[in-house]
């Protein structure tokens, strides 16, 4: 399908920009007291794997087209007395990605595929409360877990993946996995060296991972987990 020139749903206003950042910024306050943070050096081990060829042309952003240290993240949260299993889960937020974010802050506008639905090739822009917008590629959909790429455009260079395993009678564990870079050099001081840009995302995919808990139809068990390893350039190039 070719790609479509107006996205499905509209880009977020300035007004609503400033509102969503607003509630995403007291959401995460509040989220933190239930976060379980860990920070820690990597190496070149933390590299995601490669693009499937078939989806790389030219307005592809890799992390080799990146700048600075890499960020391996991941969050992670546990849902018991869930009423669904993985797949369900996996199959619900492919059908609305919409449903696991807070309402009025993040939008996920499809602009090529078909609706209600997630196919490999298919792509999105992640309107977020901040002045970018985070333009995607599906590269990977499977019964437990899909995976983006970063487009041009985007404020990072790197993949992010989403996934589910059940962990037990009604217990469903949620992962969110990102690789990425600062997708220039300036946004390397935004990314790296004053730390807006990773807390922005800290603070979306801890939110979705608790949105995806509710979507379970059961409860959040435990802390919500957050993991970075900071791979330094070197080990990128080497």
């Amino acid at each position: 399908m070719p790609r479509r020139l107006l996205p499905s749903r509209p880009p977020t206003s300035r007004l609503r920009r400033g509102w969503g950042a607003g509630i995403l910024a007291v959401r995460h306050l509040r989220t933190l007291p239930i976060t379980e943070r860990h920070r820690s050096e990597g190496n070149a081990t933390d590299l995601p794997a490669p693009w499937p060829l078939a989806l790389v042309d030219r307005s592809t952003k890799t992390i080799a087209d990146g700048f600075g240290p890499l960020y391996h993240r991941t969050f992670t949260v546990r849902a018991v007395a869930a009423t669904c299993d993985a797949a369900g889960l996996i199959e619900m937020i492919c059908g609305d990605l919409d449903r696991a974010v807070p309402p009025h802050v993040v939008t996920f506008a499809r602009e090529r595929g078909e609706p209600e639905a997630m196919h490999v090739g298919d792509e999105y822009r992640v309107y977020m409360p901040a002045p970018w917008d985070g333009p995607v590629r599906v590269l990977a959909r499977t019964g437990d877990r899909f995976r983006f790429g970063t487009l041009d455009g985007h404020l990072e260079a790197g993949v992010i993946e989403f996934r589910a395993a059940d962990a037990g009678q009604g217990v469903v564990d949620f992962t969110i996995e990102a690789w990425s870079r600062a997708g220039d050099r300036a946004a390397e001081i935004v990314y790296r060296r004053l730390a807006i840009g990773r807390e922005v995302q800290a603070a979306l995919w801890l939110q979705f991972c608790l949105g995806a808990a509710r979507l379970t139809g059961g409860r959040r068990e435990g802390s919500v987990c957050d993991v970075t390893r900071r791979v330094p350039a070197s080990e990128l190039r080497s």
